[in-house]
């Protein structure tokens, strides 16, 4: 379980870091109408990829959490959970904003601005698990 929950934070890690370096800057390159098409693309191909990474990573956190309890196994889990809720109480109604066409060069900067907090808790979450597994 060890190796899997390392895999998984690490590929969480590396997802969000070119989410926050690549992907959302480049946002801003884009014309309106053309961020519209290819947001509608981004967003449901990206899903392919976080949802199950996500909710895999959830499902052994929460249940090292209750099996195995301890600070470290509760922290990453709370980290995890703050992550879910800054994920789906603002960036999901961000690129919700830029489904609409609702000041897209706005929501795209914010959502650089905004990503650097759930980068920055999912990398520590990473680090929890490296340290665990040394």
């Amino acid at each position: 379980m060890e190796s899997i929950r390392l895999m998984l934070d690490f590929g969480v890690v590396i997802l969000i870091w070119i989410v926050q370096l690549v992907i959302y800057p480049s946002f801003l390159h884009f014309s309106i109408d053309g961020l519209k098409v290819w947001h509608r693309s981004y967003a449901k191909n990206i899903s392919y990829l976080v949802a199950p990474l996500m909710l895999t990573q959830l499902g052994i956190h929460a249940s090292l959490g209750y099996y195995q309890p301890g600070l470290l196994n509760h922290l990453t889990l709370l980290l995890i959970l703050l992550n879910w809720g800054l994920t789906f109480g603002w960036a999901v109604p961000l690129h919700a904003r830029i489904e609409n066409g609702t000041e897209i060069n706005y929501v795209s900067t914010k959502l650089v601005s905004m990503n650097k907090y759930r980068t920055f808790l999912w990398t520590l979450v990473f680090l929890i698990t490296l340290f665990q597994s040394i």
